[in-house]
């Protein structure tokens, strides 16, 4: 107790990006005091992201935060490299948000995290850490100065090029751009929608509309070595490029923001250092494709959050947290790879041509679709939450309308408030019973799927135990396990008697 007397927080999160926040706001549902030390004073409104995929979506709608982007515009039409797909083929999957500016979300994030309580500090910015096993001491550099602060765990959520990466010495081996890509949102100038993948003899092009009469343009050369820049390249780049490429003049458009991008692909060999934990870019960065960075990010700090939350809580052992790294360390493994094979198909030379053929053929079968639609939208992921014949086990319970004494809900609704939950669906009191030690931490609900409501994988099920982010650890019929020792393995053991 006289070590937690000087913590200033339990949780100190550096960065107040998407992952920064969603992580923010998840730990404050968990009851733990959080502080974001974010450098910026404010936020860029700057968007490199655009939307969020079907996974984000539902990870958004179970802790109720999708109304608050109010109408969005969503699309079943993505892309594999530049190949088009119609991810329709993911039966029962939400459609993506395809218009929603990364600022945006950055700012619903923010706002949702505040809400909650979360203790957001902006102008300060982290120039050393050390941590001594018992805790993680930062030097800050804040609007009244330097001063330290002092807390349990430390995430770093700031970014590719992550001071917490550096200062706590994380490995993080992959290999550097060898090209540079400039991204622009321009206004006062029309030009024809180009797909992403639109390949010229000396790169790649791409061109679409975006809300408020602004227009993205990405513009690639081929054989243009990257640059360590300190500041955005000026608009004249950009547009020379462009005119190279396409013969067309750009230059008396209104830059409304500019940046450079490269295909460095790096991701560190592990997720944690003792009390030192990444997230999101500061853990991977790559090329982005089909906008997976952002959405993996915010599902590293789903994924991490109420694991963190019941740890400092004192209800799981520390041993939660590794799996933290073997969950997600191997989604980021995923999200390199198929980045890179994008990066291969949309932005190589002619001499690709033959292989983007094959697989716009193959694209054409439906098992081929489903499988890259999966891949790219992060509907594929599969946890190991212990073996089983049931379907979903370690994959995220679908949407379900359920029946209750008294009252109507949703499985996605249950998970709002970012807890277990054990869902009975046979009305059975043993089965509760054995649940009912841990009901400081998860939920017991007794409830039906409303009539014609049940996905196949559902049939039969008598019982299902979701983690708070809303993967199934367990159900019945079909675990090889016992429940009890499901629960004990995510939720901790029960408080003593």
């Amino acid at each position: 107790m006289a070590k937690e007397r000087y913590m200033d927080a339990a949780v100190i999160v550096v960065g107040a990006g998407p992952a920064g926040m969603m992580l923010a706001g998840e730990l404050r549902l968990a009851g733990v005091d959080v502080v974001v030390l974010e450098r910026l004073e404010k936020r860029t409104g700057e968007s490199r992201g655009l939307g969020f995929t079907a996974r984000t979506m539902e990870v958004f709608d179970q802790r109720g935060i999708l109304p608050r982007f109010g109408e969005v515009e969503t699309s079943n039409q993505g892309h594999f490299g530049g190949l088009p797909i119609d991810f329709g083929v993911l039966e029962g999957a939400l459609q993506a948000a395809k218009t929603v500016p990364q600022s945006v979300t950055e700012t619903h994030l923010e706002q949702w995290a505040a809400s909650l309580g979360a203790d957001i500090r902006r102008g300060h910015e982290v120039l050393s850490l050390r941590d001594d096993g018992d805790g993680v001491t930062v030097e800050v550099r804040g609007p009244q100065g330097e001063h330290t602060l002092r807390a349990a765990y430390l995430v770093g959520c700031d970014g590719g090029r992550s001071m917490v990466r550096k200062a706590a010495g994380f490995d993080f081996p992959g290999t550097p751009a060898t090209m540079e890509m400039y991204l622009a949102d321009i206004k006062g100038i029309e030009l024809a929608p180009r797909m992403i993948g639109e390949t010229l003899p000396g790169g790649m092009v791409m061109v679409g509309p975006l809300p408020g009469g602004i227009t993205r343009i990405i513009v690639c050369e081929r054989g243009t070595p990257p640059q360590r820049r300190e500041s955005p390249p000026p608009f004249d780049e950009v547009a020379d490029a462009w005119k190279r490429l396409t013969g067309e003049d750009i230059s008396h458009a209104e830059p409304v923001w500019v940046s450079a991008f490269g295909d460095a692909t790096r991701q560190v060999t592990e997720y944690r250092r003792g009390r030192v934990i990444l997230a999101g870019d500061s853990a991977h960065i790559h090329l982005p494709a089909g906008g997976q960075g952002m959405n993996t990010s915010i599902q590293d700090a789903v994924n991490l959050g109420w694991k963190l939350g019941a740890v400092v809580n004192a209800t799981a052992s520390p041993d939660l947290l590794d799996t933290y790294h073997s969950e997600r360390h191997a989604v980021g493994k995923r999200l390199l790879m198929n980045t890179q094979a994008q990066g291969l198909l949309f932005l190589s030379g002619p001499e690709v041509q033959p292989l983007r053929d094959v697989l716009r053929e193959l694209i054409t079968y439906e098992d081929v679709a489903r499988h890259l639609a999966a891949m790219v939208s992060g509907l594929e992921i599969t946890y190991d939450v212990g073996t089983g014949s049931h379907p979903l086990l370690g994959k995220r319970m679908p949407h379900l309308e359920l029946t209750g004494p008294g009252r109507t809900t949703s499985s996605t609704e249950l998970l709002h408030p970012a807890r277990g939950v054990l869902l009975d669906l046979a009305d059975n009191p043993r089965l509760r019973a054995r649940a009912a030690a841990w009901s400081d931490r998860i939920d017991i609900v007794t409830a039906t799927p409303r009539a014609g409501c049940a996905p196949g994988e559902l049939q039969g099920t008598t019982a299902l135990l979701i983690r708070p982010d809303g993967y199934v650890a367990w159900a019945a019929p079909g675990s090889h396990h016992d429940l009890p020792m499901a629960i004990e393995r995510w939720f901790g053991k029960p408080p003593a008697a």
